[in-house]
């Protein structure tokens, strides 16, 4: 367990996977709290695709070029419906941004149950849309292929240093 920051610290890309299940309890919790995130005038415009059983798992895992992908035991597709998604007046869509908090929760919960995770954008949205069957109008944003890591992350992140970010103003 420990505090948010220490959590935070220890999430990784995740990228080598044992082919261990990931728990129905574990899976409740970590989606639980990307159900959880903020978004947007709280629309909500996100869905989670949690992909388990072949053949379905191996399609979806077909959407995305690198080998390591195919190990991973369950792979959420988590997309978002730009249509429902809030506008801001000059037009902006919030959309990705919803989804991305909602992924943020998912793999934070899922480092403090001990479960890897990697964010996948560059994939072949148009064949995951097809193969989900999605409406024109919900796009698959991310893949986050998820499971028992089978090495330990790397702790030390290179990061900007805090006055490189951080304006007071």
């Amino acid at each position: 367990m420990g505090s948010l920051l220490d959590i935070v610290k220890r999430r990784c890309s995740v990228r080598d996977f044992s082919s261990k299940p990931v728990e129905k309890g574990t899976l409740e919790y970590i989606l639980e709290a990307a159900r959880m995130a903020p978004s947007a005038v709280n629309i909500q415009p996100i869905s989670l695709y949690v992909i388990q059983s072949e053949p379905l798992l191996s399609e979806i895992k077909s959407c995305y070029g690198r080998e390591w992908i195919h190990n991973a035991p369950v792979v959420i597709v988590a997309c978002g419906d730009h249509r429902a998604g809030w506008h801001r007046a000059d037009g902006k869509d919030h959309t990705d941004i919803d989804v991305a908090i909602a992924v943020d929760h998912l793999t934070l919960a899922a480092t403090e149950m001990g479960i890897g995770t990697c964010w996948v954008c560059n994939f072949d949205a148009e064949r995951c849309s097809y193969i989900l069957g999605l409406s024109e109008c919900v796009e698959p944003v991310v893949l986050i292929p998820m499971g028992y890591p089978t090495v330990p992350c790397q702790t030390v992140k290179k990061r900007k240093s805090m006055d490189e970010i951080v304006r007071y103003l």
